[in-house]
């Protein structure tokens, strides 16, 4: 069937095909990567001609399983790919775990050779671990994962927008923020008529820019309308490594420490003490499922001053010791 935006064709800045590389590694997010290659597949659709053409490539040429537990063929090996112009890595869960020294090398040649490097939700990891990025690279990832990210790499400069494009690398935060990413990355190797047409086919009705935010404000998120208890949400939110003492929010919410309780109590059906430990509790949480820092790193990293105390308040909140949970839940460190 003939579409409609059909007369709509790429500048003449971008004449040739875009070799696009996709390297999904064990529990890569699903959503992600079809998020970022559906676009590309309806450029060339409307163009009636090949802008893109890609490849999914696996470390070893095997399938490889999603977090979804779906498994994905793989076109070739990283290792035998031709030079793509652009390759992204597209990771998940525990990203750490996953690269080789070989992996790393293979980056390496690639990059030398003109190749874009760029992650996909927590493919920043494997390039951060393979020496790849510098301070003035702009990168960005999920959301969850930042303050791992940050822990680890405080020197690079890590944003919480939805993705960057720059030259030679380029990310995301996973999710539909790949969509924006790849229509961006459309709007800018050919025109933004082509993007706007890809987007109308995606019914993405609303074509985010970079600077967005990954996730949706503290009033919307949680119908707030009380700018006092908004703003004590933010800085809880803001410091979870050194948690705020509950007067100090309150003052910095322009209200008293009874007021700031009524609220929470009101809005909230919790204490301000309780809302802040359960954030941190999150936070410990999602660090041991990153499976690669200890237990007192993690400690220190979500305002403890010690792994016991982590481990008390994590066994009180969640029933069981961080350990536990790591080595139940299949996070643990792979040898």
């Amino acid at each position: 069937m003939p579409l409609s935006d059909s007369n709509i064709t790429p500048s003449s800045q971008a004449s040739s095909v875009r070799h696009v590389a996709f390297l999904l590694l064990e529990r890569f997010s699903m959503m992600a990567f079809f998020s970022a290659i559906e676009p590309l597949r309806i450029a060339n659709r409307i163009a009636e001609r090949t802008l893109y053409r890609w490849s999914v490539l696996s470390i070893d040429g095997q399938p490889v399983s999603a977090s979804n537990d779906m498994r994905l063929m793989a076109d070739t090996t990283l290792e035998h790919v031709d030079r793509p112009d652009a390759l992204a890595v597209c990771a998940g869960f525990a990203p750490l775990s996953l690269p080789t020294r070989a992996l790393h090398r293979r980056l390496h040649q690639l990059d030398q050779q003109g190749c874009c490097l760029g992650g996909i939700d927590t493919g920043a990891f494997v390039l951060a671990m393979a020496g790849l990025l510098e301070p003035r690279d702009h990168i960005t990832l999920h959301w969850e994962s930042l303050p791992d990210f940050r822990e680890r790499w405080p020197h690079l400069q890590v944003n919480e927008s939805l993705f960057e494009l720059g030259r030679r690398r380029f990310f995301c935060a996973g999710g539909a923020a790949a969509m924006d990413m790849s229509l961006a990355a459309i709007a800018q190797h050919h025109d933004q008529a082509l993007a706007n047409a890809v987007a109308e086919q995606l019914i993405h009705d609303r074509v985010r820019g970079h600077e967005d935010h990954q996730r949706l404000s503290i009033a919307r998120r949680l119908k707030l309308h009380h700018r006092p208890l908004i703003e004590a949400l933010h800085l809880m939110e803001q410091h979870i490594e050194h948690p705020m003492p509950i007067d100090t929010l309150a003052q910095k919410a322009s209200v008293s420490r009874r007021q700031l309780q009524r609220l929470f109590a009101e809005q909230l059906d919790s204490t301000p003490a309780a809302w802040y430990l359960s954030l941190r509790m999150r936070r410990a949480r999602t660090l041991l499922e990153e499976g690669e820092m200890s237990i007192t790193a993690i400690a220190l990293a979500c305002g403890f001053t010690s792994a016991s105390g982590l481990s008390h308040a994590f066994q009180r909140h969640y029933d069981h010791t961080p350990g536990y949970y790591r080595q139940a839940s299949g996070f643990s460190k792979t040898p």
